[in-house]
């Protein structure tokens, strides 16, 4: 997909004008998408966030992504930033060509080419509490796989243009990409 998912299902999060995590749309909805926990970007049980679950993740995972669309796992990414990188002859420089043209550090810094139309938008992410981070400067995209009971990994961009692998706590709330089947 060439935006981040915007969903409404119970659990998931849109950025106010605030500032703040809120449960109804908002006009950043449209902008960033909604932000989702790894249970229920899975559509599987909240316990799920804090028991592996690794079992019932199928290789096309489709979670809440539309029929023909799944939930990318690190393969999936790891296709994605390695095919940008062998492309444009470089090494830990696909966020430069992943990233949309506007919207990154409030146009100041971090904008990329969007040379593959991805349009990596930062909406920033979120704790189950109702907190929020990084809206305009951080892009952060649930992967599948799952690293143990407590974690998943996820998709990070930020100010440089390297895209990470990175797996934290699955109840944080962070954005979803699918890919078509």
């Amino acid at each position: 997909m060439a935006e981040n998912l915007n969903y409404a299902v119970a659990g998931s999060k849109c950025v106010g004008d605030d500032g703040k995590l809120k449960d109804e749309n908002t006009s950043n909805c449209d902008t960033y998408g909604r932000l989702y926990n790894w249970a229920t970007a899975m559509a599987m049980d909240a316990s799920c966030n804090s028991n592996s679950c690794a079992s019932q993740v199928g290789a096309k995972h489709r979670g809440i992504c539309p029929s023909g669309w799944h939930i990318p796992n690190a393969d999936d990414w790891n296709k994605l930033v390695n095919y940008v990188e062998s492309s444009n002859d470089c090494s830990n420089c696909a966020a430069r060509y992943l990233k949309a043209t506007k919207g990154w550090n409030d146009g100041k810094s971090g904008n990329g080419s969007d040379k593959y139309g991805f349009s990596a938008l930062p909406g920033g992410g979120g704790g189950d509490g109702g907190t929020l981070s990084n809206v305009g400067y951080s892009g952060f995209w649930w992967s599948a796989s799952e690293n143990n009971r407590n974690y998943a990994y996820y998709r990070y961009m930020g100010d440089s243009e390297d895209v990470y692998d990175v797996n934290d706590d699955k109840s944080i709330l962070v954005s979803v990409r699918c890919v078509k089947d």
